[in-house]
């Protein structure tokens, strides 16, 4: 057979991605990816501070985003993404703004996105205003992702959070849907996990069904926004960011006033996530099972 009347790849779409140099998480970005993206992913210089503000303020820099944003626009992006939280809040929104400002300049006038930034256009997309959120950081990173949101005009109604400054990505499913149970969600019209370096994707659709109210972490708000801007929909059953059905199944529980039963066809949703969910926690049927999963000690504040 001759290989060559396939006619080569399949065209691709690009997203250029700006990741801070102690990101771990290259294979969740692209479980969210339909398969005519590609992700082009570099990272920022490394610095040798630990997760704070100061190191989210160094990471976070014009000038580093610039030069980044040059190497990718060699293979031309279709958008770009700055993959960090705390980087791109640390400065306030109007940070957040000239940083999109910067990627553009660097990179022919592409879209550019922001984690932060993602952030508040997803919870436009959901009709939040009240968010409980929770967090790997420090309390003062916490307090200033906080301050970013209240600024923008969402009010933040509960913080969790489980102060660490390093290691992030090594924090298992365990620990996140534990801090999620935690939070206050009284008053919330959502529920935000912060941190581009903790793995969420397949926590998502249990935390929902299990709390009955929209979740999105750093992650899929960062690809989200970017695969818009790139004409692309997110792929991610069962997270009522991305699929209709599942935020339908959720509709019925807004204003957290009461829980009404959900119409017939919500609640099958509700219940195929949450069958779902038990099939991907579930060990497999071997004769010896699997080790637990690593997970950190946490200070949860």
């Amino acid at each position: 057979m001759d290989i060559t009347t396939f006619g080569g790849p399949v065209p691709q779409r690009g997203i250029g991605v700006v990741a801070p140099f102690d990101f771990a998480l290259d294979r969740e970005l692209w479980r969210w990816t339909p398969e005519e993206i590609s992700l082009h992913l570099t990272r920022t210089p490394y610095v040798p501070v630990e997760v704070s503000v100061d190191m989210a303020r160094l990471i976070s820099e014009h000038e580093t985003l610039h030069n980044a944003v040059m190497a990718l626009d060699a293979v031309q992006p279709a958008s770009f993404a700055y993959a960090c939280t705390s980087g791109s809040f640390v400065g306030g929104t109007a940070h957040e703004r000239a940083m999109c400002v910067s990627m553009s300049g660097a990179g022919r006038g592409a879209p550019s996105v922001t984690t932060s930034g993602a952030l508040l256009d997803a919870l436009g997309e959901l009709g939040a205003r009240r968010v409980s959120v929770i967090t790997p950081y420090t309390a003062s990173l916490t307090d200033s992702l906080a301050d970013f949101m209240g600024e923008a005009g969402v009010e933040v109604v509960g913080r969790q959070y489980m102060g660490l400054t390093g290691e992030i990505w090594k924090v298992g499913y365990r620990n996140v849907v534990e801090l999620a149970r935690s939070a206050d969600l009284t008053h919330a019209d959502c529920l935000f996990i912060s941190c581009t370096n903790l793995a969420t994707y397949d926590v998502i659709p249990q935390l929902e069904a299990e709390l009955r109210i929209p979740v999105i972490s750093a992650n899929q708000v960062t690809m989200w926004a970017a695969l818009r801007h790139a004409g692309a929909g997110a792929a991610g059953d069962y997270q009522s960011l991305i699929d209709p059905a599942a935020r339908a199944a959720l509709a019925p529980y807004r204003g957290r006033g009461g829980t009404p039963a959900p119409p017939a066809a919500a609640a099958a949703v509700v219940r195929e996530a949450a069958a779902d969910w038990e099939q991907i926690a579930a060990p497999e049927a071997t004769a010896a099972a699997p080790p637990d999963e690593p997970t950190v000690d946490l200070d949860l504040g």
